[in-house]
């Protein structure tokens, strides 16, 4: 019942070494996938016995498929852990107590993540628990096709959920934050457009099944409610019903901080993104052509893929496992 912890990195000096110590009393393998850092990532990791792989970075998801198709993994489960997360003791026992138990049509496993910021955990409005699939049984899961929010899917049995602590505890400061936010909005502005033009493929292969049911029930609030209201209404209004209705406000000072930029500035920066591109590709009809020019103004490398994606449709190569 061996498992391989598969780690993204960039410029994770500050990191890397946490995230690895928290998984080297579980995994047998662990495999940093490095996208050019310049800051002593890599070194730091060989020095704590890790692997280290290079590979050029186009986004997360296609980092890490590339990872699970290339790192001829012999383990029976894999481990998705991003640098700046933890996996704490408690987590560490229970995977290795329980794991080897597990009935044979079980095949991934999700934690529950809790958000550290500030040096402080955010335990309301709606951040805990995000319940996400991180391990799998090696030759069942995949990753959602997607440039932004996503999802580690598996075929072919049920998931469990553990209980154990999973941190994310990023250590930059409100600059960092700021500035990975700032990132990830147009990102997720792409992500809207495409569905909006239909410029790329849609996976459709999310749901209760293949991930958590929290993940799937939340995708299908974004994309059939929240993404259909203007942003100057829908951003404000979550930000109500996270820090009023999910009790955000009891999260302190911090709490607020933490709240209003990742519950309303970013909503906000997302929707005022999202109008900034449309109108830049409106004079535009043809798919190549608006892909071109989405990718000189916000430096991704788009191309068409209109071809819909499902469980069903996954190649079997894909989700076999390496012998």
């Amino acid at each position: 019942m061996s498992i391989t912890a598969i780690i993204l990195t960039y410029n994770e000096a500050r990191h890397i070494a946490r995230a690895i110590r928290s998984i080297q009393p579980l995994a047998e393998r662990i495999c940093v996938v490095d996208s050019g850092s310049t800051d002593g990532t890599d070194e730091i990791a060989r020095r704590l016995g890790a692997e280290v792989h290079t590979n050029p970075f186009v986004n997360q998801a296609k980092q890490l498929q590339w990872a699970i198709d290339h790192l001829d993994i012999h383990g029976g489960w894999v481990l998705r852990l991003d640098a700046d997360e933890i996996i704490e003791p408690d987590l560490a026992r229970e995977i290795t107590e329980k794991l080897p138990r597990l009935a044979a049509d079980v095949v991934g496993v999700n934690l529950k993540r809790k958000h550290i910021f500030m040096d402080r955990w955010v335990r309301h409005g709606g951040r805990y628990p995000l319940v996400m699939l991180r391990l799998w049984r090696h030759g069942h899961g995949r990753v959602e096709d997607r440039w932004m929010d996503e999802h580690m899917l598996v075929k072919g049995g049920r998931t469990v959920t553990f209980n154990g602590g999973f941190a994310d505890h990023n250590l930059g400061d409100l600059s960092y934050f700021t500035d990975k936010h700032n990132k990830y909005a147009t990102r997720e502005a792409i992500e809207v457009l495409s569905q909006r033009l239909g410029l790329f493929a849609r996976d459709q292969a999310l749901n209760a099944r293949s991930t958590s049911a929290q993940a799937s029930f939340k995708r299908w609030v974004k994309e059939r409610l929240y993404n259909r209201i203007p942003f100057t209404v829908s951003a404000p209004l979550y930000f109500l019903w996270r820090y009023v209705f999910q009790l955000g406000f009891l999260d302190g000072r911090s709490g607020l901080v933490y709240h209003f930029l990742q519950g309303f500035w970013y909503r906000f920066l997302v929707g005022a993104r999202l109008m900034e591109l449309e109108r830049a590709v409106a004079h535009l009809s043809d798919k190549a052509d608006i892909c071109a020019e989405l990718s000189q103004l916000t430096g991704l490398r788009l191309a068409v893929q209109t071809e819909a994606l499902s469980v069903a449709e996954v190649s079997k190569d894909r989700l076999a496992p390496r012998v």
